[in-house]
């Protein structure tokens, strides 16, 4: 929990880890501050390939910055290192940083197919370091009071998943074109979304053991650069978009009692103005619902409720032992913190690490298989 006192308080206790930050988009705005509010963590350098980039944000935050990735990693000073690049580039950072004793915390998701983790996953077991996956959905109360449901049996036998994650964030075909219009960078809707959610799924209730997909573009070019005209786009240069912003998957989950629990998930990144994220849970004593509309972060708004056998929806209050100390204005960076605080414990303990890479290659192989049978046209086994 976030209760735990300041070691940088506390005479005698062990130091905090130094952590660099690689990425300055969602590394910045919410690893920096989650990193200096973790009592374990302690921010200490930033890393951009761009001096431009890494100069303003090295002058907002007074940490020292580095645009050579070998220079960074020969630093003595940095124990471990915040992954939050695009994912094009994170398999080829996460492994060199691995190859030179760094732990790390990856964002998600971790590489651009589940070999890609694999390989991240003998590298780290070899070298002996920790490497963390930014699964902050589990580290969510609500999320954690529906697991904890669940495993007290409060639905009884799961028989039904509905998870609906339905968007609005790219429905203007006017944002401009970027990596995430790019398949072969790791762009679209499963990777930005589908990772958690199947996560998620494992997590609440078992592995997926098949599953088959369908997925679309519903926009299939973007404008390039910034518009003449922001009414319009008019005047600028379009570019093709080929990675979906529209998945639609069934899956197959195993249960813990090894009962075959049927799974339906659909996501879109540009269904205006979008639900949001609801995932609807049925058992054989009734049911589970988490959800929320704001489409702003993904703490603030949501909403548990419970169903028993032959009763109507209750709402469940929040259990407070599992709320954050802190409120932010940015509902991420409380969730993110409780992640890094669990990583920090497990480098200093030289334990396994859940949310890890283990989890990472279960996530991303749905995602690699989505896209085959969505291509294919076939049911798949992982």
């Amino acid at each position: 929990m976030d209760s735990q006192p300041d070691p940088r308080a506390v005479p005698g206790a062990a130091p905090p880890l130094r952590v660099a930050v690689a990425g300055l988009g969602f590394g910045e705005q919410v690893h920096l501050p989650a990193l200096a509010a973790c009592a374990l963590t302690e921010p200490v350098a930033l890393w951009h390939p761009r001096s431009e980039r890494l100069e303003q944000a090295c002058a907002a935050s007074g940490l020292p910055g580095f645009n050579d990735f070998g220079a960074l990693l020969a630093e003595p000073s940095i124990d471990a290192l915040v992954i939050a690049t695009p994912p094009g580039p994170r398999f080829d950072l996460a492994k060199t940083a691995i190859a030179a004793g760094k732990h790390l915390l990856l964002e998600k998701p971790v590489a651009l197919n589940a070999e890609q983790v694999q390989e991240l996953q003998r590298l780290a077991l070899g070298a002996g370091v920790c490497v963390g996956v930014d699964f902050e959905y589990r580290a969510v109360p609500l999320f954690q009071q529906l697991a904890g449901l669940l495993h007290q049996g409060a639905i009884g036998t799961p028989w039904l998943v509905k998870l609906d994650w339905l968007m609005g964030s790219r429905a203007d075909a006017r944002r401009p074109w970027s990596w995430y219009s790019q398949r072969s960078e790791g762009g679209g809707v499963l990777g930005a979304l589908g990772t958690h959610a199947f996560d998620t799924l494992h997590w609440l209730v078992g592995p997926s053991r098949a599953l088959s997909a369908t997925c679309s573009t519903a926009i299939a070019e973007r404008p390039l650069g910034s518009a003449k005209d922001p009414g319009t786009g008019a005047g600028l240069a379009m570019a093709p978009v080929d990675a979906e912003d529209i998945a639609l998957v069934q899956l197959e989950l195993e249960s813990a009692s090894g009962q075959s629990v049927p799974a339906q998930v659909s996501l879109a990144s540009v269904a205006r103005p979008g639900r949001g994220y609801w995932i609807e849970i049925y058992g054989s004593e009734g049911s589970l619902v988490l959800g929320s509309s704001n489409q702003s972060d993904y703490v603030h708004g949501f909403q548990l409720w419970q169903a028993r056998a032959g009763e109507g929806l209750q709402l469940v209050e929040p259990d407070p032992q599992l709320a954050f100390e802190r409120t932010w204005v940015d509902g991420r960076v409380a969730p993110v913190q409780r992640i890094l605080h669990g990583w920090a414990t497990a480098v200093r303990a030289g334990a396994p690490l859940v949310p890890g890479l283990s989890e990472a290659v279960l996530s991303q192989a749905c995602c690699d298989l989505a896209l085959r049978s969505a291509k294919d046209g076939q049911r798949l086994r992982p």
